[in-house]
């Protein structure tokens, strides 16, 4: 058998999920909100985990473009140990949420269908806590609902720099919409071993791999990857880093600092690769920005802390919170 023969039987054995993520299990049951926004019905799908001695504080969690709230697994048990309610949404687009057509992606849409979401569990004020592309929602729901927001907490953001204004080239809906199409579990397993968690890789991962290559797989992926595009250009048109000033709120930075995200990269010119991503400096830059925040940073992580090392990193989160 030659290797891509090999490839494509081991992409053939790969599980296939629905659009709205069917078929995969999340760890805990799953609630829906449904509501109307523009001009639409939609339902968000979201976790509400209660812990079973309380301690009087809601935690939000807001995942990543290429997560979902199950992605969060671990923070959710050691959270909740701690005392904490949790709240865990798939952002429509995401997961096992609606994947619209049409619809005007933006930060602050999703903030404002997240508070929603929090008005309809009677949730009056939380720390809100975002990774990745999480971070930047997370940022943008601090900007919006100050109080009630009790704290922010940033687990390697996106969106520390600009990346248009540093010369990463535009990239058109349509062309990352065919980028999307092609993308396979081998493809994402590699960039997420080299991004996610710095060369290494551990038989745990391959469930988050095969979570988000599912989608892709299944008779809805076109749906998925229309909706990764969308959202895609909502990431690199809608910068919040210029704004870090403007935060009121005390917020925790937790930094991998391994980490060398940056949205459309590959397509920039090898001289503005190399001012990209390098999240040892970005971390540090953004703290100072942030009128009240504290940074933690991980030497050896990269973009997935809470996945890599979740001892460290969730001493670290709860020694964070509690000083808060």
């Amino acid at each position: 058998m030659t290797v891509d023969a090999m490839a494509e039987s081991a992409e053939a054995d790969r599980p296939a999920y629905g659009a709205e993520l069917e078929g995969f299990e999340y760890p805990w049951p799953v609630q829906r909100f449904s509501f109307t926004s523009q001009g639409q019905d939609l339902q968000m799908a979201y976790l509400d985990v209660a812990p079973e001695e309380p301690n009087g504080h809601t935690i939000v969690l807001l995942h990543g473009k290429n997560f979902c709230a199950a992605t969060w697994e671990e923070s959710i048990t050691r959270l909740s140990e701690a005392g904490y309610r949790v709240v865990a949404p798939d952002q429509v687009g995401f997961c096992k949420s609606s994947k619209p057509m049409q619809y005007q992606f933006s930060f602050h849409q999703l903030a404002a269908n997240t508070h929603a979401l929090l008005e309809q569990l009677d949730i009056d004020s939380a720390t809100i806590m975002g990774h990745s592309m999480g971070g930047m929602l997370a940022g943008r729901y601090a900007l919006m609902y100050p109080e009630q927001t009790d704290q922010l907490v940033l687990v390697n953001p996106i969106g520390l720099e600009d990346w248009k204004q540093k010369g990463v080239p535009w990239q058109s809906i349509d062309e990352s919409y065919a980028a999307e199409q092609q993308k396979t579990a081998e493809g994402i397993r590699r960039y997420q071993q080299s991004t996610y968690y710095v060369g290494d890789w551990q038989p745990e991962y391959d469930r988050w791999v095969d979570m988000l290559a599912g989608m892709y797989a299944g008779e809805g992926g076109d749906i998925v990857a229309w909706n990764q595009a969308l959202t895609s250009d909502m990431v690199f048109t809608q910068p919040i880093v210029h704004e870090f000033g403007e935060l009121q709120v005390p917020t925790l930075l937790l930094i991998g600092e391994q980490d060398n995200t940056a949205i459309g990269k590959a397509q920039a010119s090898p001289e503005v690769q190399a001012t990209l991503g390098h999240y040892d400096v970005l971390g540090e830059q953004t703290a100072e920005r942030i009128p009240d925040a504290t940074l933690v940073e991980f030497p050896e992580l990269g973009h997935s802390p809470h996945i890599q090392q979740p001892e460290v990193f969730h001493e670290a989160l709860l020694e964070g919170l509690e000083q808060r």
